[in-house]
């Protein structure tokens, strides 16, 4: 017979298993316990802005905690990553990620103050955006085509604006180099927003962005849609042909973007974020706005986003290697 020392000792350690089992639900229910800080590395203006303020603000309702966007620009989404990757891992910062900070820069540049691999965890991909190629209006050419060969006729002479060094404008426009042999320089700025101004003003000639940012200025004329990234025509864009059914199989390129936290954050906390993002993306309001944008949402587990986003570096450091990509 077990003495009452026993039984207690049993009771004891019953309870403090019981007790640590429950604690990851605890934490989890209990977080935010403050304002949630969520980073976007590019200049206000362009589709990253668009895509997290749309989450952010369905989650601050869900949450009861304001979750408000930060935009941290310049050095290819570098300085951004950095900070996040040293913040405290208690899922009340996170980050934005996307193509060129997660897929491109690893293999882009030299040196990287962090691993994207080893000191960030991914939580859930939020959107893909279809690339949209355009040209301004004053650019003597009606379509694709015959862009492509007056830039052959001229090489060198017009310039290309992106959102920045690794931005998912640069990449597009770069792999669109790759594969049409077009020679046209690439001016980068610090943001959509930037970059548009000069592009609207005719001091570039051409860009690649998404419907969010692009949308308004093709329907008032003010640009020149010439074709979509993305293997099939986009329903905004219907008699703009994608790049792959001019002629060059394959080609296919899309802004993505997700959330991300620094390594170390609880699992319940970032399951708790991944669940809440998924339901922030299933509201009204984000998908009526994805739709006016063409934007497909996400939302799923975070695994599906780890192995997304190394299937997406296979695919860039491809590309990197022979397009030559270099930071500007």
């Amino acid at each position: 017979m077990n003495s009452p020392v026993t039984r207690r000792t049993t009771l004891s350690i019953a309870a403090g298993a019981l007790c640590a089992l429950a604690a990851p639900a605890i934490r989890a229910q209990s977080w935010p316990t403050k304002p949630i800080r969520f980073v976007v590395p590019f200049a206000p203006g362009g589709t990253s802005e668009i895509v997290a303020r749309s989450v952010a603000s369905e989650l601050g309702k869900q949450l009861g905690q304001t979750v408000y966007v930060e935009n941290k620009p310049g050095g290819a989404g570098v300085p951004a990553m950095q900070e996040v990757a040293k913040a405290a891992p208690d899922g009340h910062t996170l980050i934005l990620g996307h193509v060129g900070t997660l897929a491109v820069n690893p293999y882009m540049l030299k040196n990287q103050p962090y691993d994207v691999n080893r000191d960030f965890i991914p939580v859930t991909l939020l959107a893909k955006v279809p690339n949209v190629f355009v040209i301004h209006p004053d650019v003597p050419a009606k379509n694709f085509r015959e862009f492509v060969d007056y830039v052959k006729k001229h090489p060198g002479q017009l310039n290309y604006g992106s959102a920045g060094n690794a931005s998912a404008g640069h990449l597009a426009m770069e792999y669109l180099k790759l594969v049409t042999g077009m020679y046209i320089t690439h001016i980068p700025y610090r943001g959509t927003g930037p970059q548009l101004t000069d592009l609207l003003a005719g001091r570039t000639q051409a860009s690649s962005a998404g419907m969010p940012a692009l949308g308004a200025h093709i329907r008032s004329g003010k640009l020149r849609a010439i074709a979509v990234g993305t293997q099939h025509r986009i329903a905004a864009l219907p008699d703009v042909p994608t790049v792959a059914e001019l002629g060059f199989k394959d080609f296919e390129t899309s802004q993505w973007y997700g959330m991300l936290v620094p390594a170390g954050t609880p699992p319940d906390v970032v399951k708790r974020l991944q669940e809440e993002s998924y339901k922030a993306l299933r509201s009204s309001a984000v998908t009526e706005r994805f739709a006016t944008d063409n934007a497909v949402g996400g939302g799923g587990p975070s695994a599906d986003f780890v192995a997304f986003i190394r299937r997406e570096q296979k695919i860039w450091s491809d590309i990197v290697n022979r397009a030559g990509i270099k930071p500007d």
